[in-house]
């Protein structure tokens, strides 16, 4: 039986992907069964589902290590909350420059015993 709580958390801190990108990713997890999420992220095409899996089988192991059942996993929550943004700028003709925004995110997902 898993220890005082059945919670079990992961993050995975300044990931070099914009937020609005991940978020999109880890919406379509919420509330999975960990089998159903890990499908669902291996098949996505998007650039942020390998960043979330990452981030799940961490949260995951974590739960075997604390000796949960890892059957009864499901993603109580999964959320991505903006990082710092790194400021860089393209020169452009005339003396002219535009603002590049390299934005990065917090990833941070639970997984819970049903």
């Amino acid at each position: 039986m898993a220890t005082d709580t059945s919670n079990f958390t992961a993050s995975h801190r300044f990931a070099r992907i914009a937020p609005r990108k991940a978020r999109l990713v880890a919406d379509m997890i919420r509330g999975k069964g960990i089998e159903d999420a890990l499908a669902a992220l291996e098949f996505s095409p998007r650039r942020g589902a390998w960043f979330i899996k990452s981030v799940l089988r961490s949260a995951i192991a974590n739960a075997e290590e604390r000796n949960a059942d890892v059957g009864r996993l499901f993603v109580s929550e999964s959320r991505v909350d903006e990082g710092p943004t790194i400021k860089r700028f393209q020169p452009k003709d005339r003396g002219r420059s535009h603002p590049i925004m390299k934005r990065t995110s917090h990833i941070h997902v639970s997984v819970d015993v049903r």
